[in-house]
């Protein structure tokens, strides 16, 4: 177990799940917040951001394990993305490699980083991703790419999941479209199972609940008409207009001046035909399984 573990991104979904976890086992943890500053509720809070170098490095002061959870993930310019997402994890590694005590470093990616071609979003991981390993020195670098993750706290699938159950799902893309999906306790055992290997590996890991080939819309209309025993009625949001509602909410973003979702440059990973992976890999290297199958989320209104 580490001594001294140093979490970005800890007042966020995914981060916010995994402090919980790791504070209940006992973890030794520091995390930055924008707002928060010294010992509360167990955390050891340090104020700032990744663009306050003076912060990092307080961060990451004595802690031997760096798990780096923040990120972007809506913005109207490919900019924003690039300085969040990959500008911050350089400074990040940089802070680590500088303190002289960090062994392992967790980048938690993105299965859109598989297709670095698809947006704005899936560039600036696959970027991270690369310079992070150019920047680590001797730092052992690990990055999950999980796919899309779902749970209490999170904004953006919800909405969606709650349609289904009420009868309605919206289809984006191919008919064929072959989806996976992950549940956020799922995603935070996976980083304790990391965090306690005697040995980080440095290597890639694709995570999915583990639905062999992932899912297409028929199995999922299926599993919902199975649970809400009635029918689901599938609407096909064609591509155009897709395109058009892109091209107006990022409009009204820029007007509002509040970060976007849904941009022309997400188009291209909303409708990408295959998101299906093998949890092979990290199930051989550290022994993780998934626990909660989509059909078990949605039953039990675990989202």
């Amino acid at each position: 177990m580490a001594r001294i573990v140093a979490l970005t991104g800890a007042t966020g979904f995914i981060g916010g799940v995994l402090r919980r976890q790791l504070m209940q086992a006992g973890v030794p943890l520091r995390a930055l917040s924008r707002q928060r500053d010294g010992f509360e509720d167990g955390t050891e809070w340090i104020r700032g951001t990744l663009e306050d170098e003076d912060a990092l490095a307080r961060l990451v002061a004595g802690a031997d394990t760096l798990i780096h959870c923040a990120g972007a993930v809506r913005g109207g310019t490919p900019e924003h993305f690039n300085r969040i997402n990959i500008d911050g994890s350089l400074r990040l590694i940089e802070a680590a490699r500088n303190g002289g005590r960090c062994e392992r470093f967790l980048l938690m990616s993105s299965l859109a980083a598989r297709h670095p071609e698809l947006s704005w979003y899936a560039h600036s991981k696959f970027e991270a991703e690369r310079r992070v390993r150019q920047a680590a020195g001797d730092i052992a670098v690990t990055v999950f790419r999980p796919t899309a993750v779902y749970g209490p706290g999170d904004r953006e699938m919800r909405p969606l999941f709650d349609w289904l159950l009420r009868g309605w799902l919206f289809t984006l893309g191919q008919s064929d479209t072959r989806l996976s999906f992950l549940h956020v306790e799922d995603l935070a055992r996976a980083v304790r199972q990391w965090l306690d290997s005697p040995q980080a590996p440095a290597a890639t890991y694709e995570l999915n609940d583990c639905q062999p080939g992932g899912y297409d819309w028929n199995s999922i209309a299926t599993i919902a008409a199975e649970i809400r025993q009635g029918p689901v009625r599938r609407i096909t949001v064609p591509a155009p207009l897709l395109k058009g509602l892109a091209r107006v909410n990022l409009l009204v973003s820029q007007l509002s001046r509040r970060a976007p979702m849904l941009t022309p440059a997400k188009v291209g990973e909303l409708t990408h035909p295959d998101w299906s992976c093998s949890n092979e890999p990290i199930r051989s290297a550290l022994g993780w399984e998934p626990r909660i199958a989509l059909r078990n989320a949605l039953q039990e209104r675990w989202f």
